[in-house]
C-alpha cells in the first residue's frame, strides 16, 4: 500500500500513541492515571529510539524515566493527599491566557521545525552508531578519563548526601 515500509508504519503508530497518551496525561482528572499515561508515553518514545537503532538509549530511557522518575512521581502524588476541596479554582481569564500561551508555543515550534527536513540529518551518520558495543568502545577508549571523573563526582555527591542526611548521635 503506497510503498510504506514496516518502519514507517511503526513510526506512525508509535507517534499516534505517544501523542494520544500525552494528551491523556494533560486531560486526565486523576493524577495517578496521568502518571500511568506518562509511563506509556515514555514507552512509545523508547520505541522511537529502537526505530532509530539506539538500543542503549531506549533501555536507559525506560530504566531512568519509566522506572525511577515515575516511581518518585507516584510517591509524591500519594503523599500529597489531593482533594478537590483544597485545589485552587482557576478563572476563565487564566484558562484563556494559558490557551493563548500554548498556541503561541505551538506556533513557534512549528515555525522553527518547518525547515528541518531540508537539513538532511538522516543522510549523515551510520546505522551502527547507537549500538551498545560501539558506544562502549568509544566510552572506554576516547572518553575514559571524563567517564571516570564523572563517576568520582557521583561518588562524592553520594557521600555528601549521606553525610547531610545523617542524624547526629549524641
Amino acid at each position: 500500500m503506497l510503498g510504506y515500509t514496516i518502519t514507517q508504519w511503526l513510526f506512525g503508530i508509535l507517534s499516534f500513541l505517544a501523542i494520544m497518551f500525552g494528551l491523556m496525561v494533560v486531560f486526565s482528572r486523576n493524577p495517578v492515571n496521568s502518571v500511568l499515561y506518562l509511563v506509556m508515553t515514555f514507552f512509545c518514545i523508547a520505541g522511537h529510539y529502537l526505530l532509530l537503532n539506539a538500543q542503549f538509549l531506549a533501555v536507559v530511557h525506560i530504566v531512568v524515566y519509566a522506572g525511577a522518575i515515575m516511581v518518585l512521581f507516584l510517591f509524591v502524588i500519594m503523599l500529597m493527599n489531593l482533594n478537590e476541596d483544597t485545589e485552587p479554582q482557576r478563572t476563565w481569564l487564566s484558562k484563556i491566557i494559558a490557551a493563548v500561551a500554548g498556541g503561541m508555543l505551538l506556533f513557534v515550534l512549528v515555525g522553527s521545525l518547518k525547515g528541518a527536513g531540508q537539513l538532511g540529518i538522516a543522510q549523515h551518520g551510520s546505522s551502527q552508531i547507537g549500538l551498545v558495543k560501539n558506544l562502549g568502545r568509544v566510552l572506554f577508549t576516547e572518553f575514559l578519563f571524563p567517564f571516570e571523573i564523572a563517576s568520582i563526582l557521583l561518588l562524592a555527591a553520594l557521600v555528601g548526601s549521606i553525610m547531610i542526611g545523617k542524624k547526629e548521635i549524641n
